[in-house]
């Protein structure tokens, strides 16, 4: 039999059983469509992820006080001790001759009230170098002010869903809010940018670390970020910044420094083992339809046994007979694959365009990886009845026995 005929062959028997097709492309489609959707969802948050990292730059380091040796995994998120960073040791840093910019951050939630308006919002005391660190922009006003790092200007910059929410359509500019017990003044409105290193920045308040020390009631920075010089190498920079640290705290080193390259290497290992953790769960529904394939095949066989004899009473091999059942199976699966490819990448695309931020997409591996499952199943489950007629006698399958099948 040509292939071309056998092709034909099967399409109008798929079309004369049109509950039966529908079901099994359903089965095939949803799994191929899982496959790439959670994949592809895996895969945009791992690239959202490292992308917000990469924006730090290969240049800048991390401090967390407390000490905590890695020795590969994850890199530690705070460190291991009581010392804390305070605003003379940031003032340190800075003078050393590689180190290019310092910003301290201390991070906390705190009442915010504008009239009748109460928010709890998250609540970030740095300088203006933290703005040119982590490339943050102000959509109106300015940043904040050049100023010693122990004033404690009564100046806040707003994201934009915290201005939204304490000034609704009320201009912000120039207005002032309380913080706690203490009064600021909107200077500027930051440029939306998501979140960034855990932090949703446009539902922040920005104000002055001095500021945030005396809300807070703290001394220590929660992190401290350093920017090394252009042309300085950045180990050599990192002796020197754990040097200086260990002289100021009294010969102990209580300080941890994490770089980008140890974050994005922690994170992208985590993100991609869980990307391939939800890809092999959706990978189980192929199996399913695999199975549901296995069972539309025997029916087909049950009913089509006096065809089977006939092909074989002119003159069918085993192997032709065997030949027409996979290539059935062979067909929906490849069908079903490509209404579950284009329903994956449309929901992707949904997905994106309602959430803008997240890169959804699907790498050429995890759609390899669908369409070889999805194809190997269909054959393998389809190999079993199919074999079962090929070994149909032709007198008892003409009969429309199958008995003589063992």
């Amino acid at each position: 039999m040509r292939f071309a005929d056998l092709l034909q062959f099967n399409g109008r028997l798929l079309l004369r059983q049109r509950f039966r097709t529908a079901m099994s492309l359903l089965a095939m489609a949803v799994g191929v469509a899982a496959v790439l959707l959670l994949t592809g969802l895996g895969e945009g948050a791992r690239q959202f992820v490292l992308n917000e990292f990469s924006l730090l730059g290969s240049d800048v380091l991390i401090m967390l006080p407390g000490r905590k040796e890695t020795t590969g995994g994850m890199p530690p998120i705070t460190g291991e001790g009581t010392r804390d960073i305070t605003l003379e040791d940031v003032e340190a840093l800075g003078r050393l001759n590689g180190v290019r910019r310092v910003a301290p951050l201390i991070v906390g939630n705190a009442q915010t009230h504008v009239g009748g308006r109460s928010r709890e919002l998250l609540t970030v005391g740095t300088s203006e170098v933290f703005f040119a660190i982590r490339k943050l922009k102000t959509l109106q006003g300015r940043p904040l002010p050049v100023m010693p790092l122990k004033r404690a200007e009564p100046v806040c910059i707003l994201g934009t869903d915290a201005r939204r929410e304490l000034f609704g359509a009320r201009p912000a500019l120039g207005e002032w809010l309380r913080i706690g017990d203490r009064r600021f003044r909107v200077i500027g409105i930051l440029d939306d940018r998501g979140e960034s290193l855990g932090m949703e920045m446009s539902e922040a308040i920005l104000i002055p670390v001095a500021a945030a020390q005396q809300i807070f009631d703290v001394q220590g920075m929660f992190r401290v970020f350093l920017q090394v010089r252009p042309g300085s190498p950045m180990e050599d920079v990192r002796g020197e910044i754990l040097a200086l640290m260990q002289q100021r705290h009294g010969g102990e080193r209580d300080v941890t420094l994490i770089t980008q390259d140890a974050l994005l290497g922690a994170f992208d290992d985590i993100l991609r083992l869980l990307t391939l953790g939800v890809g092999a769960i959706a990978a189980i529904s192929l199996l399913v339809a695999g199975i549901l394939i296995m069972n539309i095949t025997l029916i087909s066989v049950s009913q089509r046994t006096r065809e089977i004899g006939l092909l074989k009473a002119l003159g069918a091999s085993a192997a032709t007979v065997r030949l027409l059942f996979v290539c059935e199976a062979l067909q929906l699966a490849l069908l079903g694959c490509l209404i579950g490819i284009a329903s994956g990448y449309g929901l992707l695309a949904l997905g994106h365009w309602l959430w803008p931020l997240l890169p959804f997409v699907v790498s050429l591996w995890a759609l390899g990886a669908a369409l070889l499952i999805a194809i190997a199943t269909a054959l393998l489950f389809a190999w079993l009845p199919a074999s079962r007629a090929a070994r149909l006698p032709p007198v008892l399958a003409l009969q429309g026995m199958q008995g003589g099948a063992r």
